[in-house]
Formats: structure tokens, C-alpha cells, sequence
């Protein structure tokens, strides 16, 4: 039932046929990041590096690599966590399935951690700067922590049961932390963590913290699990790990997993903070660096046996996508449930999970109206927007399901076609204006500030939509170099962005400017202003990873034919979206060549990636 430890999970792997060896040096500076992102992109096996230079611990990479390796890890638990997401769902399921009997009460028992007095994770120590020092990108402020599980409680009710355990980043070295006595720690808005921090600001006393690093995989999913408010991520990690998860306690210390790999131990001054970063993150760019809290480590505990797991995150696909997809497809029936008329949401990994989030919802205020246009669907699009980090969305783009009840919302090329067939500019715009967004998205004008967009469909098609040029398309001076990217959707090179004036650029007001509402160009409902047309043109996910990581709704939506009405923005023609790089945008990751070829000679006959990458 489930693996108990990361060695169990490794082993397993490996006698499967799952996971390869490298047993040459690996330098953890930049390389050993690299080759995971090569084998990630080829859908390769996990990756298990025995010689790391100058550290003691072998590593573990791309283990959650694919989503066919996700379900296998946690194989034997899966039909006992949909049993109980079902009973969730509709606790008649127990009457109309009284064998569901058999197995509810018994993973429902895994929920609650036991307390041991003696474990393996306390019997060895060791510092900060033993520990694996990965570099996974040129520009990165230092070492980091990529899969830590930090543990923290209510300074006011302290227990499990007050406990948050959460995926935050920690960077080991660097900046200006004192060696092997300090570490970073990054967490955006909106984490459990935080309300911590602030009852430690209001009590006036530091707080304690753990940094679990491996142990049973289950620990590692439900520290990203979006779990509702009174349920911890230790006690979901027994569910779906299949078994009680064992805790120790030594004296004045937090607990923590009696089967981890490694554990650092500190405090946090909830009035301290250091500059943290920059750091590679999952939307493509470096995050840069900004003041942070910092962890004061009083010991660093380890497995004999320990294994290290790391990943690396960049432009999406990355090894976080298949997190996301196991996640919704443990979590995807409850959309209904907490949502109302809601029927399916899909955060788009490609355009960096948060930037856009498109959703089906249902419109049944007919009764009440014969006008097809949106009403309940704003309200549940309110409801999306307050609802946990689905309130990180910065577009939001929501049809009704009676429109198309076959609508697939996976299907995004289908999904936009859908909604662009139906909207209507001059009303179906709602902005959320000076509001907070991804601690990781640098588009807005300031750290966690920015802007968010409703767009909502609804009703008969209103249009046809085109797929080729216009003929005799003539473009204002400066704008070059149109390409289709989908029917209806027109990637237009411009100038570059070099003076920003949000809402005001010159050049975007010229463009809007030079066409009328009944211009051919206006069959296109929606266009985009990029810097490089053709890049956007050729493949789906660099349109949509252009568009909307480089755009603040309320600052960068132009319009031709754009009006306000009541404190109402719309526009009689076609949307323009400002998608070029600002001055203020944090740069884009980009690989080290020489690190790559380094990484090409590990793939020639021979090596170890012969035959995968």
C-alpha cells in the first residue's frame, strides 16, 4: 500500500524499468538542472544521479516526470482516494454501493498521523552546505531547494490540526545569507504560510519552521494539493500514500516525517527580511529579487540512506505540469461542488497556469430575461476569482454550456473559436483594476499588482470567423509581418516597446486608430501586438505563452472603435492585446550553451542519455 519512503519509490522505479543511472560527475552548478529539462522535454525516465561533484548525497530528478509515472507511484491508493472524493460528491454513493463500506473507514484512517518516539530521519546530521548545491539557471541568486515541503502551525494553535505544509521555494546559498546558518524563503500571496507569518507579526514572537525534502511522495503532491481550509497536507499525504504517516518530535521542535530524507530546522523573525532571488520560475522568466523572509536553521537532519529530489521549472511544459494534471484529476469532479454551475475549469499550463484560466459555467437566469447575454456567468465568474489560487487568474475567459454542451475545454484551439464566434467587445469586457496578481507575473506595475479581465460568452454565433488575410491588408507604419494563429486571431508585429505609458502607448493608439469598426481587419475579433509575429505563429503555446505573460489586462487591452459607458470599457471592432516585452518585464530564461553541449556529449553512444534525448 503506497511507497513509505523515497528509497521504496526509487527502487521500484528502477526495477520497472523507469528510472536510469547516472553514475559520471555531475556538476550541480547549471548541468545537472539541464539534463533534467532535456529529459522532461523527451518524456524520459527519472533520472538518478549517484555523483553529484563535491556533495555525499545522490539526487533524484524528473520523478514525477510523466503523468503515466505519477498514477504508477501511487498506484495502489487511487481507487480508495476516488472513493472518498466521491462520498464528497454524493454520500448516497455508500447506500448505492454498500462495498464502498469496505474500503471508506479504512483510508479515512490513513488521514490521521501517528506519533512515533524514535525515526531514521534523526539519526544523522549534517549542515546547509552539504547538502546538494543546484544551480538550475545562469542568472539564478544561488543554490535552491526545488521540491521542499515546509511545515509551519498556528503560533495561537499550535498542532496538526492549525498546520500548513506547503511547496515554497528555499534558496540555500547566496545574496547575503550567512553560510550554513540561514536559508531563504519564498512564498506568493495567497499560501497557508502567510497567515502564520501574520500571527507571529501580531503576537510579536518569532515562529518555528520545517523543511521537509523527500520522503514518501505522497508528502511531495500534498504539499501543492489545493486542499480546502481545515484539512492538512500531512493528513491528505496518508490518503493518498495509502498509510498512516508516521511523525516524530524532538524536544522544541516542530514535528515532521519520521521517513524523510532530509529536514532543516529553523526559525523565523516574522520582522526580518533579505533580498531572495532571482530565481528561474515556471512562467518562463527569472522571478528577480526582492525581500523575503528568512529561516534561522539550528539543524539540518538526514536519512542514512537519504536521496535528494530535485526538479527544475521554466517555460511550461515542465516537470510542475504533471502535477497539475494528476492534481485535477483527483480534484477535477469537485469543481461542481464547491463552485455552482460551474462545470469545468482549466488553468492553462502553456501560458504559465495563472496568466489564463478558461471556464464553462451554466446560464439559467432565462426565466427571469430573453436577452442572450451574460448574467449568471459573471456571477460565477466572481465566484472563480474568490475562489483560493484560482483567484490568481489574471484572464478569465467563461462560456455557458448550453451554448455547447460538447464543448471541450482541453481543447483550446476549440474553446477560443467558441468564445470568439459568440463575444461582443462593447459588453462582454469586465475589468478588475488595481488588484493583486501572481507574486511570479511581472507584467503588472508592481510586485503582486496588476489588473484581471472577465470575458464572457454567451448566446447564438454572432460571426464568422477567418483564417486567412485579408486581401489588401494595409498596416499602420512601424506594424509588420501578420500572421493567422487561429480563426480569428491575428499576431501583428510592432515597434518595440522601449518608452512604456500604460493604456496610453502611442504606437497602439496609432494602430487603433488608423482602422474604423467596419474595417475587413474587424473580422479578426481578436489581435495581437507581439515582437515577433513569426515565433507566435509557429506553434500554439508560444502564442498563448507571449500573450498573456507579457499583458496587464487594464493596462495593455486596446480597441478599435473603443468607448466607455458608465465606467464600462468596450470597443465597436476588433480587441488588441499589447503582448510585446516592457521595460519593466523580468527577462525570459535562456540556456547556456556551453552547458547544453555538455549535455549533447552525455547523449552520444555510449552515455547515459543515448538513446533518450
Amino acid at each position: 500500500m503506497g511507497y513509505r519512503t523515497l528509497r521504496q519509490a526509487v527502487d521500484a522505479l528502477e526495477q520497472s524499468g523507469q528510472l536510469i543511472r547516472i553514475d559520471q560527475p555531475i556538476e550541480p552548478n547549471l548541468l545537472a538542472g539541464a539534463i533534467q529539462r532535456r529529459v522532461y522535454a523527451e518524456q524520459g525516465p527519472a533520472l538518478l544521479f549517484t555523483h553529484l561533484e563535491e556533495c555525499k548525497f545522490p539526487a533524484i530528478a524528473n520523478l514525477f516526470g510523466t503523468l503515466e509515472r505519477t498514477r504508477y507511484l501511487f498506484r495502489d491508493t487511487l481507487k480508495q482516494v476516488e472513493t472518498l472524493v466521491k462520498l464528497k460528491l454524493d454520500p448516497k454513493t455508500l447506500v448505492k454501493n454498500p462495498a464502498t463500506l469496505i474500503q471508506a473507514p479504512l483510508s479515512a484512517f490513513h488521514l490521521l498521523p501517528k506519533r512515533v518516539r524514535s525515526a531514521e530521519i534523526i539519526r544523522n546530521r549534517t549542515t546547509l552546505g552539504e547538502l546538494p548545491q543546484i544551480k538550475s539557471w545562469p542568472d539564478d541568486g544561488g543554490a535552491f531547494v526545488t521540491l521542499p515541503q515546509v511545515y509551519s502551525e498556528s503560533s495561537s494553535k499550535p498542532g496538526i490540526r492549525s498546520s500548513n505544509l506547503g511547496m515554497y521555494r528555499v534558496q540555500l546559498s547566496g545574496n547575503d545569507y550567512e553560510q550554513d546558518r540561514e536559508v531563504g524563503l519564498h512564498y506568493q500571496i495567497h499560501r497557508g504560510i502567510g497567515v502564520h507569518h501574520q500571527e507571529a507579526i501580531d503576537l510579536g514572537r518569532p515562529f518555528r519552521v520545517n523543511i521537509f525534502v523527500g520522503g514518501p511522495p505522497s508528502l511531495t503532491v500534498a504539499a501543492v494539493m489545493p486542499l480546502p481550509e481545515g484539512m492538512p497536507e500531512l493528513a491528505f499525504a496518508g490518503l493518498l500514500g495509502g498509510h498512516r504517516i508516521p511523525l516524530v518530535q524532538p524536544a522544541g521542535l516542530l514535528p515532521m516525517p519520521a521517513e524523510a530524507d532530509f529536514v532543516i530546522c529553523g526559525t523565523i523573525d516574522p520582522q526580518q527580511l533579505k533580498p531572495e532571488g532571482p530565481f528561474g520560475d515556471h512562467l518562463g522568466y527569472y522571478s528577480l529579487a526582492h525581500d523575503f523572509p528568512v529561516v534561522k536553521v539550528d539543524r539540518v537532519y538526514h536519512r542514512s540512506d537519504a536521496i535528494w529530489p530535485f526538479t527544475t521549472v521554466g517555460r511550461p511544459p515542465q516537470e510542475d505540469t504533471s502535477f497539475g494534471a494528476f492534481i485535477h484529476e483527483l480534484t477535477g469532479e469537485l469543481i461542481p461542488d464547491v463552485l455552482p454551475g460551474i462545470k469545468a475549469v482549466h488553468a492553462v499550463d502553456a501560458a504559465g497556469v495563472h496568466p489564463l484560466l478558461l471556464a464553462i459555467g451554466s446560464e439559467r437566469y432565462t426565466p427571469y430575461s430573453t436577452l442572450e447575454r451574460p448574467q449568471e456567468l459573471l456571477t460565477q465568474a466572481n465566484a472563480i476569482l474568490g475562489q483560493g489560487q484560482l483567484s490568481l487568474a489574471k484572464y478569465l475567459l467563461i462560456s455557458a454550456e448550453n451554448d455547447n454542451p460538447g464543448l471541450d475545454i482541453h481543447d483550446i484551439p476549440a474553446f477560443f473559436r467558441h468564445l470568439l464566434e459568440r463575444i461582443d467587445w462593447r459588453r462582454d469586457l469586465h475589468f478588475q483594476t488595481a488588484t493583486t496578481i501572481d507574486t511570479l507575473d511581472y507584467s503588472g506595475h508592481g510586485l503582486n499588482q496588476g489588473s484581471k479581465v472577465v470575458m464572457a460568452a454567451v448566446g447564438a454565433r454572432r460571426r464568422e470567423l477567418p483564417a486567412t488575410l485579408p486581401e489588401n491588408l494595409s498596416l499602420p507604419r512601424g506594424f509588420s509581418k501578420p500572421h493567422v494563429l487561429l480563426p480569428g486571431i491575428l499576431a501583428v508585429k510592432g515597434p518595440a516597446c522601449s518608452d512604456y505609458r500604460p493604456g496610453k502607448d502611442p504606437d497602439l493608439l496609432r494602430f487603433c486608430k488608423k482602422y474604423t469598426a467596419d474595417d475587413p481587419l474587424n473580422h479578426f475579433p481578436l489581435l495581437l501586438i507581439v515582437d515577433d509575429s513569426e515565433f507566435c505563429a509557429a506553434e500554439l503555446n508560444n502564442w498563448l505563452w507571449v500573450c498573456f505573460t507579457r499583458s496587464n489586462p487594464a493596462a495593455d487591452i486596446y480597441g478599435i472603435g473603443a468607448a466607455e459607458t458608465a465606467k464600462h470599457w468596450g470597443c465597436a471592432g476588433a480587441l488588441v492585446i499589447d503582448a510585446r516585452s516592457k521595460p519593466h518585464h523580468a527577462p525570459p530564461l535562456i540556456d547556456d550553451p556551453a552547458v547544453e553541449k555538455q549535455v549533447e556529449q552525455l547523449a552520444v553512444k555510449g552515455g547515459p542519455l543515448h538513446g533518450i534525448i
